[in-house]
C-alpha cells in the first residue's frame, strides 16, 4: 500500500485542531485511520465542577436557559471543522444577531482539511442567536446559528 504521509499529517493536525480522538478516511479500497489517546486527566477534571452542586437551583437555571439554544430552527454543521464568522481575519462577520438573511446567504464558514466551506441560510428570516465563537472547533450536526 502506498501511504500518503502528507495526508496522514493533515489528518493528525485536524485531530489536534478539533480535539477529536480519531478520524478515518476512505478512498476506494484504501482506508486511513489516525487516532490519538486523550489525556486521562481531562475526563477527571470535568466531574469536579459538577460534583460540588451547593446551589442546585442556580445550576438548574443555566441548563434551562441553554436548552432553547438549539431549537428546531438552528442551522447545524454539516461537518467537523473550525467555524469562522468572518471571511478573513479583521473583516466584519457575515451576519450578526438581529440581521435579516435571505435563503442561500452565507452565514459563516467551516474549514475542514484546509477547505473553506460556506454554510448558507436554508431559509429567509432573522438571526436570533449565534451559538459558536469565531475560530471555534465544531462537530458534525452541532447547532451553529438560529434563524427565526
Amino acid at each position: 500500500m502506498n501511504i500518503d504521509s502528507a495526508l496522514v499529517r493533515e489528518l493528525a493536525e485536524l485531530l489536534a485542531d478539533t480535539g477529536l480522538s480519531e478520524i478515518e478516511v476512505e478512498d476506494g479500497d484504501r482506508k486511513i485511520r489516525v487516532a490519538r489517546q486523550l489525556i486521562a486527566a481531562a475526563p477527571l477534571a470535568m466531574p469536579a465542577p459538577v460534583a460540588p452542586a451547593t446551589a442546585p437551583a442556580a445550576a438548574a437555571a443555566p441548563v434551562a436557559e441553554s436548552a432553547p439554544a438549539a431549537p428546531v430552527d438552528a442551522v447545524k454543521s454539516p461537518m467537523v471543522g473550525t467555524a469562522y464568522l468572518a471571511p478573513e481575519p479583521g473583516a466584519a462577520n457575515f451576519v450578526e444577531v438581529g440581521a435579516a438573511v435571505k435563503a442561500g446567504q452565507t452565514l459563516l464558514i467551516v474549514e475542514a482539511m484546509k477547505v473553506m466551506n460556506p454554510i448558507v441560510a436554508p431559509k429567509a428570516g432573522t438571526i436570533t442567536a449565534i451559538l459558536i465563537d469565531n475560530g471555534q472547533p465544531v462537530e458534525f450536526d452541532q447547532p451553529l446559528v438560529v434563524i427565526g
